[in-house]
């Protein structure tokens, strides 16, 4: 989990400008109308000394949907999107935590869709070398929102607006994360992560059409779980399937693969399955272990010599 920082550095109109000089005018629609649309990266420090951050391309791919969908300009190319998370992370770095980027594309012009322009904000948080521990959530009262409505798939900050309101509903009940149910009554995913249940020895998964963000770390989880031999099924999830469970994680950017010890009071019975897809997920990202189901984008230590895309023992899967 990423704790309130205040960092010395932001990327924002076109480079390196002081955390406190990184300001919106307040009549622009990113303020008025929170229309912006954004990625969470996550680098690792490898045990070999080299910092990676994982699949940059397809976070790039996945803003330019988003701002499509959502009809904002983004002219950005990948090398630069690239540069400017290499540029603000090697004045950011140090070797003892990892970091989350959130690159955000803020609308600073136009009104209702006339004359829109936007700027690509790159900001990035310290985080600890450390393994999620296992957490206890809920199932919210609150529901996603429907495709005709507010598109799951745009990852947008309003979308998370629902996500905010299941946050403050579990956090009396001592529920570090919440589900959210689509209009349906079935599972569409947590507040911020994708929901993986195993029954009887297979993880299943929400799809997209259920409420779920098109996830670049599912997609991850589910070449894990083949090369584990673990069977891996995206289809509808029902409430009470999620209690009768044999085992719960949380995956995504942010939550990596957090394990699940109990939902609406109900105590899982194992772990066997997300623990072991956890252990190798982290193997991978420490550079312990090669995987060639995953893309890393390796950072040295100055902004001019961070161009080394890698992919670690191979291409995708």
């Amino acid at each position: 989990m990423v704790k309130l920082q205040k960092p010395e550095f932001v990327y924002m109109n076109g480079g390196l400008r002081s955390w406190n000089d990184a300001v919106l005018h307040i009549g622009c629609e990113a303020v008025t109308r929170g229309l912006s649309v954004f990625e969470g990266l996550k680098g690792y420090w490898g045990r070999d000394g080299c910092f990676r951050i994982v699949e940059l391309r397809r976070h790039y791919e996945r803003l330019q949907r988003s701002a499509r969908l959502l009809h904002i300009p983004f002219d950005t190319s990948y090398d630069a999107y690239e540069g400017a998370i290499f540029q603000l992370a090697a004045a950011l770095l140090g070797t003892e935590r990892d970091m989350w980027f959130r690159t955000t594309l803020y609308v600073t012009e136009g009104h209702w869709g006339e004359g829109t322009a936007a700027d690509l904000v790159v900001t990035a948080y310290h985080t600890e070398k450390e393994i999620p521990e296992s957490i206890d959530i809920g199932v919210s009262t609150w529901r996603r929102s429907v495709d005709l409505a507010l598109p799951a798939r745009i990852k947008a900050s309003t979308n998370y607006q629902v996500a905010r309101l299941a946050r403050i509903e579990g956090r009396p009940r001592g529920w570090s994360d919440m589900v959210l149910l689509n209009q349906e009554g079935r599972v569409a995913e947590a507040t911020g992560a994708c929901v993986l249940m195993v029954r009887d020895g297979t993880i299943y998964t929400p799809p997209a059409t259920e409420g779920a963000l098109e996830s670049i770390t599912l997609d991850l989880v589910e070449s894990l779980a083949s090369s584990l031999g673990v069977g891996f099924v995206r289809r509808p999830i029902d409430r009470t399937e999620l209690l009768i469970a044999d085992e719960l994680a949380l995956c995504g950017t942010l939550a990596e693969i957090t394990l699940v010890r109990s939902v609406d009071g109900f105590t899982l019975p194992s772990n066997r399955i997300t623990g072991a897809i956890q252990s190798k997920y982290f193997a991978i990202m420490r550079a312990e272990e090669a995987f060639g189901g995953v893309v890393l984008s390796a950072v040295h230590s100055t902004a001019a010599t961070v161009r080394e895309p890698i992919s670690v023992s191979g291409s995708r899967g």
